[in-house]
Order: C-alpha cells, then structure tokens, then sequence
C-alpha cells in the first residue's frame, strides 16, 4: 500500500463529512460504543507524558495525520488526578492510543478512572473511548455530541480502520451531557466544564482545573500546526475571546506543546482566523470564486504553520461557504 493510502487526512475526513452528513446512522445509547472494537492481548506500553501542572499529565500528539505508524496518536491526550478519583481529557485517537494512555494512568495512580471527557468529535481525540469502558466511568460530552456521533461515526470508523487496523476505532456516546456548564469534582479538585458554541467544530467542551489555573482547551487552541475548521468562524473567534477572560493562566492545546502559557498562546491562532476571516471577506466582495480563494487566501500565514497546505484550503472552503450571505 502506497504512503499516501496509509495516511489519514483530517481534511479528507472533513470534506467527506460534508456530503455524508446528512445520512444519519441511528445513535446508540449512553455509554454505548458507537463502533466495534476488538482488544489486543498484548499488554499495551504505557505513553510518555509531561506534568504540566501539578496532577495533570499530558502526552503530546505527533504534528502529523493519522497513519498506521504513528496509530493515530496525533493529539494531546491526558489525565487529570484528584484525591479521590482520575478524570480522563480525551482518550486517544485509536484503541491502542486509548489503552496505553490507560496502562499511564496505572503506572501513576491506582485511584479509579471516574470520567473521561470527549472533547468534540473527531477521532483523533475520542476514538480510544472503549479502552475505558471496563472501568465504567461517566464519559463527558457536549450536548450535541451524540448527534455529531451518530451523522459521523460509521464513516470515520470505517475509514479509520482502513488505515489503523480492524477494531481501532472505539468510540462511545457520552452519558453526561453539558448544554452550558458542569462541574466533577476528583476530590478537592473540582473540575469546570464548559460547552462552547459552533467554534472549531459544534460540539466543543472546554475544561478548567482551578486548583492550578489550567485551562484544557483540545482544538480549540492549535499551537505551531494549522487549526482545522469545522464549525464556525466566526464563532470561533467569538470563543476565544471569551477564554481569553478566563482565570486561567496555562493552557493546554489539543495540538502543539503540552503546556502554553494563557492568554498569550491564543495570538497565533487568533491571527490566522481574524486573516481567514478578512481575506475571505475581501475574496467574496471582489467575486473570487470559491476554488480561487482557496488557492489564494491567506498564503501570508503559510511559513507559521505546520500541515498548512494540508487543510488552509480547507479552512477557506468552509470559512468561504459561511461568509457568502454575510
């Protein structure tokens, strides 16, 4: 097989979402598996993560798509420890992802994995979710997570596991559903959650552990690779500059470093949207057809970012089909 078969493309996945959304496959119940997953009989290896903050650990994802290779563990993926209990933030990109970060967590702790949280729905963050049902935790999602799950799930199942192996992919629908905000408390480290509006994609969780001032963003904060659009544009900007009122004083990106300083790290992120947003604008005022744009609009960011010609074309799409009757 070729290299370019064995590589997932985000992008692909999202422009094929685009004409498949509308042929929903039923949802399946809380805390159900949206997939079928087969386990492995090999004890998985525990993963390399960074302490960020006192209790919280993260592994860093590769800047990269999925592959066989990398096993879809391209995202920032971790766990929070409390007094009581283990909360986990996103559970990897494929089983295998989800079952090493699970063999960490026993290497930390042996205080019981309590909730994991599925920060929006694409897979490289929640398609390890069945690598933790066997511990029976809440598992945390936004609102309208169960119906992105059930347009999407089949779909990103079936094309990750074309790449990743039969049985790789496991999500699950959440059972805890947050409209606005929620609070899990680990035991003296309570936990808020927050639903975001349409921003990176319609379904974004944010988490804020204020016993150390960090803020758990997922996607919606990238650091160093391009960020990916698959909600709202402007929304998105409208969302970051709420966060950036946040008490928070780290963050941690869905990809990019496991620990950034906030608000500062937003910058990067914050200008390429606000050039996607103007430039878009610009194209659409003087008649620029969508395909020209996306071939055009803004090329001034491409130096800053990994992946850029990967998904810019993409974001102008997207960004382009929003701003159209603006």
């Amino acid at each position: 097989m070729s290299e370019e078969a064995t590589r997932l493309s985000r992008r692909a996945l999202l422009l094929a979402i685009a004409g498949v959304a509308a042929a929903r496959s039923p949802a399946a119940g809380p805390g159900s598996r949206a997939g079928t997953a087969v386990g492995s009989t090999a004890a998985p290896s525990p993963l390399v993560t960074e302490e960020v903050a006192a209790g919280i650990h993260i592994r860093r994802g590769v800047d990269e798509d999925a592959t066989s290779a990398n096993q879809g563990a391209i995202a920032n993926i971790g766990f929070i420890v409390g007094r009581d209990a283990v909360a986990v933030m996103d559970p990897g990109g494929s089983l295998i992802d989800g079952q090493r970060l699970r063999a960490t967590i026993g290497k930390v702790t042996s205080l019981p994995i309590r909730h994991v949280v599925l920060s929006h729905v694409h897979p490289d963050h929640i398609f390890g979710a069945g690598a933790f049902s066997e511990d029976r935790p809440q598992f945390v999602g936004h609102a309208r997570l169960p119906d992105a799950l059930a347009q999407r799930s089949e779909y990103y199942r079936t094309h990750f596991e074309e790449i990743l192996g039969k049985g790789q992919a496991a999500p699950v629908v959440p059972g805890l559903l947050v409209k606005d905000r929620a609070l899990i408390d680990l035991g003296e480290r309570p936990l808020e959650i927050t639903a975001h509006g349409p921003a990176h994609t319609d379904c974004d969780l944010s988490v804020l552990d204020r016993r150390t001032s960090t803020l758990l963003l997922s996607d919606l904060l990238f650091v160093g690779r391009v960020p990916s659009l698959d909600g709202s544009l402007k929304g998105w900007l409208s969302e970051l500059a709420k966060l950036k009122n946040s008490e928070a004083r780290r963050a941690v990106p869905g990809h990019g470093p496991t620990g950034v300083d906030w608000p500062s790290a937003s910058r990067d992120l914050e200008r390429y949207l606000q050039t996607l947003l103007r430039e878009t604008r610009q194209a659409i005022s003087k008649g620029v057809d969508i395909g020209e744009a996306a071939r055009t609009v803004a090329q001034a960011e491409r130096g800053g970012w990994k992946l850029f010609d990967d998904y810019n074309g993409h974001n102008v799409t997207r960004a382009y089909k929003e701003l159209e009757w603006d």
